[in-house]
């Protein structure tokens, strides 16, 4: 039978022997590190917002209309406002991830403890106090000249009940010396321009359908906070904001002076398990939509980290300290949050293929060689009968080992085995030829005993 050789450069068996539980465990470890460690972002979010016709469900739309662009859905649930968002994002079964909460409505540690983090400050939310003129409001200079007057303050979820009671605390007057009502923002409207209350409180952004409405509404007077200053030093949530002459018509000079307010901020505040991506999107729709100049604030001084006192995001501090991640500016957004998270597969493969790199060539090596180096047992074996063998046995055994190194060289010539080790299997068909060369000697040697024990017989 012909001794056929087979020869390769490379064995790909070996290696996928070699490597293939090391690449089965890299695999499993990326995968395990890349859905684990940071799980993709959400395609729906839930977003809390406020109050029909309020600036914050105005917000809320805007942005929707933002983060849709990215694929990702905000569902808007409506809300009384501030209290209320907040109370839902603290009970983990409402399902928001998101709010818009005003700033004094929670205290630090309150917050780090039930896990909420800021995404910033978005814009100041004056305390409008709009008053009937034709009920005594055009002589109202002071809040102490409310006493008996008819008040509405909203529903205890809007905040703006427990913040107006505040502000009446520090000027001496007691709730209970007012009449104050409960109804929300639009049925509060109707009853003051019925002439049914004396008065309303708000605390939103100016750009709410409401408030737009009341400073240009003949009969309703706007109170000027005169002690704002005072106001702010007692209460550190609160800022001093102007509402400047002619801002809601310069023609007709509306208002016809500058008018003092006090202001808290309006904050979006999520859950701290919120993806650090979804977050970077809010963050800049925020940029995007309170960038701009408006009636409180210059150009691009909202949003900011400062003015709330819940904890801002880790990844809200970065995105306002160095803007979007570098990807996100020239990527689409799923594809650069792909990307970024790509750093937790690459430490995961860096703490494997490392070490696997030393171990994998070191067992390709051992695979290959040991096609060729099993054989030497039988070498062994055939050495061992021949040696062991009693005289009345040797004629029996010497041809049958002989048989048996030939059938070794017929198996061991149809080994595949790369060139770069050829010289392993040329040394042990080598070895093979010298065992035979042994045992055809001691067959020379012990032919002339055999013979006599023979003839003896």
């Amino acid at each position: 039978m012909p001794k056929i050789l087979k020869f390769t450069r490379f064995s790909l068996r070996d290696f996928l022997v070699a490597a293939g539980p090391a690449v089965i465990a890299i695999l499993a470890t990326s995968l395990l590190a890349y859905w684990l460690v940071d799980p993709s972002p959400p395609s729906v979010v839930t977003l809390s917002t406020g109050q029909d016709n309020s600036a914050y469900q105005t917000l809320g739309k805007k942005y929707a209309g933002a983060l849709a662009k990215h694929d990702i859905r905000v569902i808007q649930q409506d809300s009384l406002g501030s209290q209320e968002n907040l109370q839902r994002l603290k009970d983990p079964a409402s399902r928001v991830d998101i709010a818009f909460v005003q700033s004094g409505s929670t205290e630090q540690e309150e917050a780090e403890r039930v896990g909420l983090v800021s995404l910033g400050s978005l814009f100041t939310e004056p305390v409008w106090l709009f008053l009937r003129s034709d009920r005594g409001g055009r002589n109202v200079t002071h809040l102490t000249q409310l006493k008996g007057l008819k008040i509405n303050v909203g529903p205890e979820g809007t905040g703006v009940p427990i913040l107006f009671r505040k502000i009446l605390s520090v000027n001496g007057v007691e709730a209970e010396e007012l009449k104050l009502g409960a109804l929300e923002n639009t049925p509060a409207t109707v009853e003051l321009l019925a002439g049914r209350i004396d008065g309303l409180v708000f605390s939103s952004a100016p750009d709410a359908p409401l408030i737009q409405m009341l400073l240009q509404t003949p009969g309703i007077r706007l109170f000027d906070f005169a002690q704002a200053e005072a106001y702010t030093r007692r209460f550190p949530f609160l800022s001093h904001v102007v509402l400047p002459r002619g801002i809601v018509d310069l023609g007709k000079d509306l208002p016809p002076k500058d008018y003092h307010l006090i202001a808290p901020t309006a904050t979006l505040v999520a859950r701290s398990d919120l993806h650090p991506a979804i977050i970077d999107l809010f963050v800049e729709a925020a940029t995007t939509i309170h960038g701009n100049a408006g009636w409180f604030n210059r150009k691009d001084e909202f949003p900011t980290a400062s003015y709330t006192e819940i904890p801002v995001s880790p990844a809200a501090q970065k995105f306002y300290k160095n803007g979007p991640p570098l990807l996100q500016r020239y990527l689409p957004f799923w594809l650069a949050n792909f990307f970024e998270r790509m750093w937790v597969v690459v430490v995961a493969l860096g703490a494997l293929i490392l070490p696997l790199s030393r171990i994998i060539p070191p067992i390709y090596v051992w695979k290959v060689r040991s096609r060729v180096y099993r054989w030497y047992g039988q070498l062994r074996a055939v050495e061992q009968a021949i040696e062991e063998v009693p005289p009345e046995k040797q004629a029996e055994v010497y041809p049958a080992q002989l048989q048996r190194l030939n059938d070794i060289e017929e198996r061991v010539n149809r080994i595949s085995i790369p060139l770069s080790f050829a010289d392993e299997l040329y040394g042990l068909r080598s070895h093979i030829n010298f065992v035979r060369r042994r045992v055809a000697s001691l067959m020379q040697t012990e032919a002339p005993n055999l013979r006599q024990g023979t003839s003896g017989h």
